[in-house]
């Protein structure tokens, strides 16, 4: 797995592009008229992103009926010496749908315990956990 990145002005702007082409928008989000995302937000979209594919890949096999699938990731960082990296990070899954509640408990357990590369390369300095909202109820 290789990335390029390129800056693309005169301050902090850069184009991250993977080896298909396909590219994000990387930026100083501290200064104004940011034009991308700040890598600190890339990685929580990186954990919202793995952990999703999981559980919309999960809920597929097991031809559960997702009519809409959102999912919003908090991360609480800590000073420490001159970075702020996460201490924690909270996803919250919003699914509507004909899905059976313990299914998708069980989709979110399995992404986060066993699949979730980019949650699994976080965990050892990063407390991570999630909730399951299902029709619009906690699970």
């Amino acid at each position: 797995m290789k990335i390029t990145l390129n800056r693309i002005n005169d301050d902090f702007l850069f184009e991250c592009t993977n080896a298909q082409g396909n590219s994000i928008l990387l930026d100083n989000t501290s200064q104004p008229g940011a034009k991308g995302v700040s890598p600190m937000e890339s990685v929580l979209m990186a954990v919202a992103g793995c952990s999703g594919i999981d559980v919309v890949s999960i809920l597929k096999k097991q031809r559960q009926e997702i009519k809409s699938f959102q999912v919003e990731v908090e991360g609480e960082r800590v000073q420490i010496e001159d970075a702020k990296p996460f201490k924690s990070i909270t996803v919250k899954f919003l699914l509507e749908g004909e899905i059976d509640p313990k299914k998708a408990q069980k989709a979110a357990e399995l992404s986060f315990e066993k699949y979730c590369s980019v949650s699994k390369t976080l965990e050892p300095n990063v407390e991570i956990g999630y909730e399951v909202y299902l029709n619009g109820e906690k699970i």
